[in-house]
């Protein structure tokens, strides 16, 4: 090792990212997180149908966290089909407001979280996002956010970027962002018909290029809502990573995360992330057992690896 290198020796952290979790949550995740050594946990929403209790959990975690919502979490509340099938007094109980008030600071949906020990800053994109490059749910985001366009949500977007201590962000999005392929494998391709076409979210997309016109360096955007499983076909998988201008983007939503196996084993999946001095040096799919112990372990992306070869 070179006198360099004892004088500034490398710091690597380990990341999860939890996506949709669609209720599949419980108290041993809390212990597997710590048996993974996880510096630092983000959630990229769906967490259930507004799911309070999942929340509560979650808020609890003694790790440090970021988190934001999904469509699911505001399920009951963002639409009139939603609002319709409501399972709660809607006059009595606002279930979107409790988990928001629930993870306080660690919601960082048009906001941030600076993190000195990290010597970053995690900067939330458009919260409860349903994807897509058509405006949705106009009333549900001007009496929650005051938000009435993609426009004005770049820049609810770009305050919080504005804000941040550090100039390493890393993003996180429900969905991701726009520009990723439009292939329906593509990490935010339409599955459904009309088959393809990217259903990503352009405001997203136009928030880290600004970002990156501000000089900040990002070297990871993570998002979910685009299930790794697809609709159309069951011979492949949703290409889960990929790499533009040195970042790198992670779909995290690998639905169900737990699962038994056919010995009767009960699994539950962590995309981890290991960050070294600010640059991302592997991300992977791992699996993990009951005993805590890494049962398989799919590596979607090293930094010596071609990116021409990244994919699932």
């Amino acid at each position: 090792m070179s006198s360099l290198n004892l004088l500034h020796p490398q710091r690597s952290y380990k990341i999860a990212v939890l996506g949709d979790i669609h209720d599949a949550w419980d108290e041993e995740d809390h212990v597997a997180l710590k048996q993974l050594g996880i510096d630092l946990a983000l959630f990229v929403g769906d967490f259930g149908n507004e799911s309070v209790e999942v929340v509560r959990s979650i808020a609890s975690l003694s790790i440090p966290k970021a988190a934001i919502f999904g469509n699911h979490d505001a399920w009951y509340t963002a639409t009139d089909w939603g609002r319709s099938k409501c399972p709660y007094d809607r006059s009595k109980e606002d279930w979107v407001q409790q988990q928001i008030d629930l993870l306080g600071l660690a919601h960082v949906g048009y906001g941030k979280l600076d993190l000195p020990q990290f010597k970053l800053s995690v900067v939330g994109a458009r919260p409860f996002s349903w994807g897509g490059s058509t405006w949705k749910n106009e009333r549900f985001y001007q009496e929650r956010f005051g938000v009435h366009s993609f426009e004005e949500s770049i820049d609810r977007i770009m305050n919080a970027v504005r804000k941040t201590a550090h100039d390493t962000l890393i993003f996180i999005g429900h969905c991701g962002p726009t520009g990723l392929g439009d292939r329906p494998e593509d990490p935010c391709g339409r599955d459904w018909k009309p088959i393809g076409g990217d259903y990503g979210d352009p405001d997203f997309a136009a928030a880290i290029e600004q970002s990156r016109s501000l000089g900040k360096t990002i070297p990871l955007v993570t998002f979910g809502h685009m299930h790794h499983s697809l609709r159309h076909t069951k011979t492949e998988l949703r290409k889960m990573l990929d790499v533009q201008q040195e970042t790198v983007y992670l779909n995290a939503a690998s639905v169900p995360r737990i699962q038994t196996t056919p010995a009767g084993d009960r699994i539950r999946n962590f995309s981890i992330v290991t960050l070294t001095d600010g640059v991302v040096t592997e991300a992977a799919l791992v699996w993990v057992d009951q005993t805590f112990t890494v049962r398989s372990q799919q590596v979607l992306y090293q930094q010596s690896t071609p990116v021409a070869s990244i994919g699932s």
